[in-house]
């Protein structure tokens, strides 16, 4: 358990992300995502997450983080992602959450490619904040 045993934590910040039905979540006239694929490669993608994981716990004041990404095959309404962040007091957990994701739509090594009416494409990253 990311606090069992820990009780200097007095928040947990939770994120869950799911599979849109329309690319950045608005109509951008390519119709509307059908299905997902995410890829990666085995060892690459969890290294390049640790890596963040310990860049965050030196940011922010956080006591335990674990992520859980999805790949293969998704649908829209799916969950993706679940990242959760616990630390003594909640700003820290917020911050950490959010720079963790950010940092995961960003960086990690992930390659998604949407299914629409008009065929399947590849995504590109988004550019960091």
């Amino acid at each position: 358990m990311l606090r069992a045993g820990d009780a200097g934590v007095g928040a947990v910040a939770t994120f869950i992300g799911t599979v849109r039905s329309r690319n950045g979540g608005q109509d951008t006239g390519s119709g509307e995502v059908s299905a997902m694929e995410l890829e990666h490669y085995p060892g690459m993608t969890e290294s390049a997450i640790e890596s963040m994981i310990d860049e965050a716990t030196r940011r922010f004041e956080i006591r335990g983080v674990r992520i859980v990404h999805r790949v293969g095959p998704l649908l829209p309404g799916d969950q993706i992602v679940l990242v959760v962040v616990a630390s003594a007091h909640r700003g820290q957990a917020f911050q950490a959450c959010e720079f963790l994701m950010d940092y995961l739509k960003t960086q990690a090594p992930f390659w998604k490619k949407e299914t629409t009416s008009e065929g399947a494409r590849w995504v590109d990253a988004r550019v960091g904040r």
